[in-house]
């Protein structure tokens, strides 16, 4: 599939939603707009198990407002899909005709067992995390799965969501604390009918616009240093100090609280506590967020049925570092081979004993390599700056937030200065052997990437040699590489300081050498 330019109706019970994407194979997914409108579908599901003719008027209502705004980005290919709200209607066939009759839309019906895995679907493919429990709770139900190294092993979908909780044991708008014991009290009896989530101890991953606000709230609370949600993570402890101080809070304040839709007030509180009792559940110590979903994981099913190869589970940061370099003027060919000048010094410096091999150093180097000074394609003169800002504030899928401030500090590298101010916001993430350590790396990073500022791939080799009380670095080059001799005489003294000796850098031109010290 070379391009696609489609929509998603998500109609949940809490919100209906349009978003829409386009997907090309050189740029990726990527969302043109995400339009929200807070229904509340589950709220007119009658004793009887119909939904109310208001409520039919309400799903027709946003469908027609959503279908101009279709026509007005001229999208006709289109999906909508329906969960709870309407699977558990009793009416829920005439409600599918009546939308076709009135609006022209075609409603899919999801299953339990699809909502859940189009979830898991959306996680396997934009994190990082190879096995954990996913839980993706809406307005009138909640699913959880189980996958190890990527492949879904169990799913449920329990009937229950922030919606039918809150009309269930919250009677005003906010739940106070007898309410809140009975909550507590039905969730933990629901988890404990899942014998393969008892204390499995691996990483909750959360899905849905509960879990995207409680990111939010925390983040805002402790004025947290770079942008996104997704691959933000939080501890039991976290979710518990969030939980005593959204409790303190009335209506009024959750409402202008930063972080917290208003639409969501009312519904935050038992959202939290359900997440609280399955980190109990399954013993888990971390509590991640995405910001992708059931809508992200029908599209991106949809793409692999024409092209298998569009999206790797399996190597997640890999597919999107190399969408994200191309996006600033960086080639296949030249990532791939400023990788392999990153990994040859690398090696060399290890095999002289100056820097001590790990393969997850290495792994983290070539990361960096693919989009080291990107930033240089916004303005030269500020790439430093650039670079730091653009890898650290936007989502990278396949990377947590230190995985991404990391990456952003060694790709930005400039000098020991530039470093420094960047890094100083998040002085408590990493202690200060890691911080130098990521410094070296960028010193090494920028010298390897001097070797290329003509863009021309003149370097086949490099070797060291050392001498009595300085190193011989030895450059074989194909061609003339003035500017890369400039460029790496520059540029040395950041390597040497990192290497902790002295230098001198010999380019060896095919057929002859030359000392260029």
């Amino acid at each position: 599939m070379n391009e696609l330019k489609t929509a998603i109706i998500d109609i949940g019970s809490n919100t209906i939603r349009l978003v829409l994407y386009q997907y090309n194979n050189e740029e990726g997914l990527h969302e043109l707009g995400n339009i929200k409108t807070v229904a509340r579908l589950r709220t007119y599901i009658q004793p009887s198990g119909e939904m109310s003719e208001e409520g039919i008027h309400v799903l027709a209502e946003t469908l027609q407002t959503f279908k101009a705004m279709l026509e007005d980005f001229e999208v006709t290919d289109v999906k909508a899909a329906a969960t709870a709200a309407i699977r558990q209607a009793t009416n829920r066939d005439q409600i599918i005709a009546e939308m076709k009759a009135r609006t022209g839309i075609q409603i899919e019906l999801l299953s339990e067992e699809e909502e859940a895995y189009f979830g898991f679907v959306a996680v396997a493919y934009s994190s990082g995390t190879k096995s954990g429990v996913t839980i993706d709770i809406g307005g009138g139900s909640t699913e959880i799965t189980l996958f190890k190294n990527k492949e879904i092993q169990q799913s449920h979908s329990f009937p229950f969501g922030t919606v039918s909780l809150k009309q269930r044991f919250v009677k005003g708008d906010l739940i106070n604390s007898g309410e809140k014991k009975e909550l507590i009290a039905f969730i933990k009896e629901q988890f404990q009918t899942l014998s393969w989530i008892q204390n499995s101890s691996l990483p909750i991953i959360a899905i849905g616009g509960s879990a995207r606000n409680i990111a939010q709230i925390h983040q805002q609370k402790y004025d947290y240093p770079i942008a996104s949600v997704h691959g933000y993570e939080m501890t039991k402890e976290d979710l518990d100090e969030l939980s005593l101080f959204l409790g303190q809070l009335s209506f009024q304040e959750l409402k202008q609280l930063d972080g917290l839709s208003s639409d969501r007030a009312d519904i935050i509180l038992p959202a939290l506590e359900v997440f609280k009792v399955l980190m109990e559940t399954v013993g888990s110590k971390s509590f991640q967020l995405t910001k992708k979903g059931l809508r992200e994981g029908l599209i991106i099913k949809k793409i692999l049925q024409t092209d298998s190869n569009a999206f790797d589970k399996y190597n997640v940061f890999e597919g999107n570092a190399r969408r994200l370099a191309r996006q600033y003027g960086r080639t296949e060919k030249e990532v791939d081979y400023l990788m392999h000048l990153a990994d040859q010094l690398y090696r060399e410096c290890c095999h002289l004993g100056y820097l001590p091999y790990n393969a997850e150093d290495l792994q983290l180097i070539r990361k960096a390599a693919k989009v080291f000074n990107i930033g240089e394609y916004i303005e030269l003169s500020s790439a430093s700056q650039h670079t730091f800002y653009l890898i650290a504030n936007q989502s990278i899928d396949g990377l947590n937030h230190l995985e991404r401030v990391k990456l952003a500090l060694l790709a930005s590298y400039k000098n020991k200065d530039y470093f420094e101010r960047f890094a100083a916001p998040f002085s408590t993430w990493m202690n200060r052997e890691e911080y130098r350590k990521i410094r070296d790396f960028g010193a090494l990073l920028k010298f390897v990437y001097a070797l290329n500022v003509s863009k021309r791939n003149v370097v086949h080799a490099i070797e060291m040699h050392p001498e009595e009380d300085y190193v011989q670095l030895n450059i074989y080059v194909k061609n003339n590489a003035a500017a890369e001799k400039y460029q790496a005489n520059r540029h040395k003294k950041h390597l040497e300081r990192a290497l902790k000796i002295p230098m001198t850098i010999n380019f060896i031109e095919e057929g002859w050498n030359t000392d260029d010290n």
